[in-house]
């Protein structure tokens, strides 16, 4: 190891090697290092103590000497390049209650950012990487009114409704986490470059797997359990009838946590997840409120200031064409027999008065009252 190591804690490595070693499963070496106080005093017991514990002879003095040494020096490197990279192990105070709850907890966490959120009381936020605008759209809405009632909202930092979920929070603005399927070096997608980056700034990203680890298909259900194991519950905003989300879902509930849901469409495959999960017993929920006095101790949320409006009797005609989901202005068109030129008008009055708004994609939709 070089000197330029010489100054981190000697347990610290002490985890890293244990982490690293081949063959010694995750759950044997968190029974070594509970039953022992530390990972430095797993790494130097004798062959008998470890074979008691461990009740392997295959688990020996030899086996801990064969841990990876360079994947335990690119750690170690990783750890002292910035002070908001940290290695928590399994028995570190700031290592989250909740997650040393699991059946199958991670042995230690790496994070950048700020790792006492970790401990905060945190909700889930997940949902299909292909969302439609309004799920879009809830996803950003629940995750912002949810931070600023005291939640941290966790998600894993993918496309669609995870994103949104990181930007509602970090709109407050607010901390968020982001945890990740692979290494904190290696941002997936690489697309969320900047969005990690915000993430680390004032929330934490975190991973149980170490630097230089890049996607692999089998990560992603593994990294879903630490979404769930680290919150008081999990949303699902939307997803499809075969959407990872639905794998996050199912981990919260057999952790004990809450599992809630938000309908959609009976019509849109992107909430056939969902309500999969209502049939199967999760809670239906419609706002944020929903979700904070089911949980308790929660600063609610203010009512929305009553919207004021003028809207002459053909623009109420207007919103009734528009229904509650998001629409284009082909669509008003063709459900009114009114011109391009009125519809624009009359969107442009509406918006004024805020009674709709423009959505990604050049959709509109109301505004609830």
């Amino acid at each position: 190891m070089d000197e330029t190591f010489d100054h981190l804690c000697d347990d610290i490595e002490a985890w890293l090697r244990l982490r690293h070693c081949r063959r010694v499963p995750i759950s044997v070496a968190l029974a070594l290092a509970q039953q022992l106080g530390s990972a430095h005093a797993v790494m130097s017991a004798s062959n008998s103590i470890l074979q008691d514990i461990s009740g392997t002879k295959a688990i020996d003095c030899q086996t801990l000497s064969a841990f990876d040494k360079q994947a335990v020096h690119d750690d170690i490197r990783w750890s002292l390049a910035s002070a908001h990279h940290h290695v928590i192990p399994f028995l570190d105070k700031r290592y989250p209650q909740l997650l040393r709850e699991l059946p199958d907890p991670p042995l230690l966490l790496y994070s950048n950012g700020n790792p006492n959120l970790l401990c905060s009381r945190q909700l889930a936020i997940v949902g299909s990487r292909n969302p439609t605008p309004t799920g879009r759209e809830l996803a950003f809405r629940f995750s912002a009114n949810l931070t600023r009632s005291g939640f941290t909202v966790t998600s894993g930092l993918a496309l669609g409704i995870d994103a949104a979920a990181h930007c509602g929070a970090l709109s407050v603005p607010g901390p968020t986490i982001a945890v990740m399927a692979t290494g904190l070096d290696r941002i997936y997608p690489a697309r969320h470059q900047h969005l990690a980056q915000q993430i680390a700034q004032i929330g934490v990203l975190v991973s149980e797997f170490p630097v230089g680890t890049t996607p692999r298909k089998q990560a992603f259900p593994q990294r879903n359990r630490i979404i769930s194991g680290l919150c008081l519950g999990t949303l699902v905003v939307e997803a499809a009838s075969n959407s990872g989300s639905l794998i996050t879902a199912r981990l919260a509930g057999e952790q004990g946590r809450e599992v809630y849901a938000i309908p959609g469409s009976v019509l849109s495959p992107q909430s056939k997840g969902c309500h999969k999960l209502l049939k199967d017993g999760a809670i239906l929920v419609e706002n944020e409120t929903d979700i904070l006095v089911e949980l308790g101790n929660f600063d609610l949320p203010a009512s929305p200031p009553e919207i004021s409006t003028t809207s002459t009797h053909q623009d109420d005609g207007l919103i009734q064409y528009m229904g509650y989901d998001p629409v284009t202005i082909d669509t008003l068109v063709n459900r009114s027999g009114l011109t391009v030129d009125k519809i624009c008008s009359m969107l442009s009055h509406l918006e004024v008065q805020g009674v709709v708004k423009t959505i990604v994609g050049g959709y509109y939709i109301r505004v609830e009252s």
